[in-house]
């Protein structure tokens, strides 16, 4: 059983960096030194976050199969939360944002959750957040 789990979370390392080779060629696609990969689907022009802003947020995770596993832009209300308060992806990736825009993060897994399942995230899984950044408290 253990074995088996650590085979699929390797298995889910070697997808996920061949994920993130191939994702980091493509037009449009930047990543920073600490490996997060964003795309900027539009951008606005209201202030930026810094790492001890409180953002409020739609936004929409998936794997990179396609499955989402957690988003809010259907319910109409935004999210609130600090920005060091999550994954390091998101604390990184949301101060490229102007208030405004709209990105795509990847996120690789250590910059995730790491090795570690989190609910309906295997672990060492690549994440991708279509992330809308609406307003910077």
């Amino acid at each position: 059983e253990a074995a088996k789990a650590e085979e699929a979370s390797f298995e889910n390392i070697e997808k996920g960096v061949a994920f993130l080779e191939e994702n980091g060629r493509r037009e449009g696609v930047k990543t920073t030194p600490s490996g997060l990969q964003y795309e900027v689907l539009t951008e606005g022009d209201g202030p930026k976050p810094t790492e001890e802003s409180t953002v409020s947020v739609y936004y929409e995770g998936t794997l990179i199969d396609g499955t989402v596993f957690d988003g809010n832009f259907e319910s109409g209300e935004p999210i609130s939360f600090p920005l060091n308060g999550v994954i390091p992806g998101w604390t990184e990736g949301l101060q490229l944002m102007t208030a405004g825009s709209t990105y795509n993060l990847y996120v690789p897994s250590n910059l995730g959750y790491g090795a570690r399942d989190a609910g309906p995230i295997p672990g060492n899984s690549v994440l991708i957040f279509k992330v809308q950044l609406i307003s910077v408290e």
